[in-house]
């Protein structure tokens, strides 16, 4: 058994709640009950994606560190984050891709086959998140993940 849990919560700093809690809602995603007051949440793929906004300083990861500020480069360059969405077939990255950019996402880059072999495009949501969606035709990822020893 492995010592790690499987990640299960995606927290994104806000600028504007309002506006980015639409944004995915244009997406199609379903506000999930669970978000404390002040706090949005939306259920992906047996995932949450929790919207928290910044001026809300009170959690302690808010906490100011030289690796946060270079994260948060006004210059739009890249944060250091990007939040994958897996699909099974190359027309659905193009599908999603069109979603996103239907609900008001900037396209990062079209779709096209990656240096690693497989078809992605990258999105941005209102305040800049960076999404990759990804077909993974090949299954050599999960058996190796289903091979790898456990810790």
């Amino acid at each position: 058994m492995s010592l790690w849990p499987t990640p299960n919560i995606i927290t994104l700093g806000a600028h504007d709640l309002d506006a980015l809690r639409a944004f995915y809602a244009r997406l199609g995603w379903e506000e999930a009950p669970v978000a404390a007051p002040g706090w949005a949440s939306f259920e992906i793929g047996g995932a949450l994606l929790t919207l928290f906004p910044f001026e809300d300083a009170s959690g302690e990861w808010c906490r100011a560190t030289p690796v946060a500020a270079a994260a948060g480069s006004a210059d739009g360059g890249f944060a250091g984050l990007t939040i994958a969405l897996s699909v099974d077939y190359d027309e659905d990255v193009d599908m999603h891709l069109e979603m996103a950019r239907a609900a008001g996402a900037t396209v990062l880059k079209e779709p096209d086959v990656a240096a690693w072999g497989a078809r992605s495009a990258y999105f941005a949501d209102p305040e800049g998140n960076v999404w990759e969606i990804a077909c993974r035709p090949d299954p050599a990822f999960d058996d190796l993940m289903a091979e790898a020893p456990e810790l």
